[in-house]
Order: structure tokens, then C-alpha cells, then sequence
């Protein structure tokens, strides 16, 4: 057993340059990947929501762009992520005759179009979710559709679907990972390259495990945080935990005076 735990020493210390590279793509594609599929979910959800013009051209159109829209979720939806890789990269390679798409930007890309996917539905949702009678409202005093999303909706969605775009994040994390049978250098990748080099499989990938959790855990956290800020301590709620002791359901002072 020490000598275990002495071989688990060795390879954080004598490979820690590869595991801080390997963290530091892996955060770079993640977070890059939700910031952009986060763009790409609020973009198509309001072309979905977007009321039908009367212009019989132009519902063609917008017709066309959402069933191109359903297709484009539904495959990223249900394609392994893995799959998805194989196919962009080397599909880009046969396309042009060999040359291959830079490793990193490939890993952003992919990553962004399939979280894309997944924040179209997640996006939808929150803006179904918002009373209606807010766009009516809005609508009522002269504000355009665009409008009314830019300044009433989606900043009430934002704050809806934080949880649901922070646990985006955090499966993002994880899913690099697969991005290494194109190549990418994330932290799987580098993985392997010390595995080959030091024979101690199992020493290694514990190692590599630890690190997923710590990130995923400090992230998990952190977000939380910045979810409890954003919603104000009196009125934040946990829901469907099973392991954090603070998984409680409260009634904010709002609610209680209701109630009272």
C-alpha cells in the first residue's frame, strides 16, 4: 500500500506539466463550448418562438429554418458525442482532399454544436416556461418580438435555466474526454501518453480520476454559488438532492406571507 501511494506521488510529480496542460485545454474547450452552445440555444430560441408573419414568403422561410432547426437538434441530440467527432474531423479531411482542422478549435467546435443542440430545448423551455402575459405586454406598448426577448424574457430565462446550463457545464467537463480519438490534447489524452511511458495503468487513471472530480466538484460549487447570489439567499432553493444536507424545501418570505 505505501508503495502505491508512492507511485501516485511519482506520477503528480514528475508528470504535472502534462496534467496542468491537459487541465488547462480541457477547462478552455468546455467553457468555451457552453459559452458558445449557450448562444446557439438562446439564437434558436427565439427563431422558434418568433410569432408566424402573415407575409405568406417569409412563414415559408420561417418554417424552412425551424424544421432545419428540429433536425439539427435532433441528430446532435442523438448521436454519441464521440461519433459526432469522427465524423466532423475526418468528414472535413475526405472533403478537402487531407487537410485537417486545427486540434483545439476542432475540440471548441464540436463541443459548442453539440451543447447547442441540448441548450435549444433547454432555452425553449425557459421561454415557454415565462408567462405569456409578459409578451403580451410587451408587445402591446410597441416593443418588437426581438425586443421583447432582448429586455423582458430572456433575462428571467437566464435566471431559470442557470441550474440547467451549470450541470451543461459540468457534463462538458467530462466529455472531452472523448475528444482524444480525434487527437485533442485534453486531460484524457495526456492520460495516456504518461501511462505508456511509466507502464502503471492503474496508478494513472486514478490519478486523472481525481482530478475530473475535483474540477467538476469546484465547479459544481462555485456555480452554485453564483446561482445562490443571483437568486438571493431568502428565496434560494435546493431541489432533488439526495446527497447534499441542504437539499430542504423552504418557503421564501414572499411565499410565507401568503400563506400566513
Amino acid at each position: 500500500m505505501v508503495q502505491f501511494f508512492s507511485d501516485v506521488a511519482g506520477i503528480v510529480s514528475e508528470y504535472y506539466q502534462f496534467l496542468l496542460q491537459g487541465i488547462g485545454y480541457t477547462l478552455l474547450i468546455s467553457l468555451v463550448g457552453t459559452v458558445v452552445g449557450l448562444a446557439i440555444g438562446l439564437l434558436t430560441g427565439v427563431v422558434r418562438t418568433a410569432p408566424l408573419s402573415k407575409n405568406g414568403v417569409i412563414r415559408f422561410f420561417r418554417k424552412l429554418l425551424n424544421g432545419i432547426i428540429a433536425v439539427y437538434v435532433e441528430i446532435f441530440r442523438g448521436t454519441p458525442m464521440m461519433v459526432q467527432a469522427m465524423v466532423i474531423y475526418w468528414g472535413y479531411a475526405f472533403a478537402t482532399g487531407g487537410t485537417t482542422l486545427p486540434l483545439i478549435p476542432s475540440g471548441i467546435f464540436i463541443v459548442s454544436i453539440n451543447t447547442g443542440a441540448y441548450m435549444a430545448e433547454i432555452v425553449r423551455g425557459g421561454i415557454i416556461s415565462i408567462d405569456r402575459g409578459q409578451t403580451e405586454g410587451a408587445l402591446s406598448i410597441g416593443m418588437s418580438h426581438s425586443q421583447t426577448m432582448l429586455h423582458v424574457i430572456i433575462p428571467q430565462v437566464m435566471r431559470n435555466i442557470l441550474p440547467s446550463v451549470s450541470n451543461e457545464f459540468v457534463i462538458n467537463i467530462k466529455d472531452t474526454s472523448v475528444l482524444n480519438v480525434i487527437g485533442v490534447t485534453e486531460l484524457y489524452y495526456f492520460a495516456g501518453i504518461i501511462k505508456r511511458q511509466n507502464f502503471q495503468t492503474f496508478q494513472t487513471y486514478l490519478v486523472i480520476c481525481v482530478i475530473y472530480f475535483v474540477l467538476t466538484f469546484s465547479v459544481t460549487r462555485l456555480l452554485r454559488l453564483a446561482e445562490k447570489k443571483l437568486t438571493g439567499p431568502e428565496n434560494y432553493v435546493i431541489c432533488g438532492s439526495q446527497s447534499d444536507p441542504d437539499a430542504e424545501i423552504h418557503i421564501n418570505k414572499e411565499e410565507q406571507r401568503y400563506v400566513d
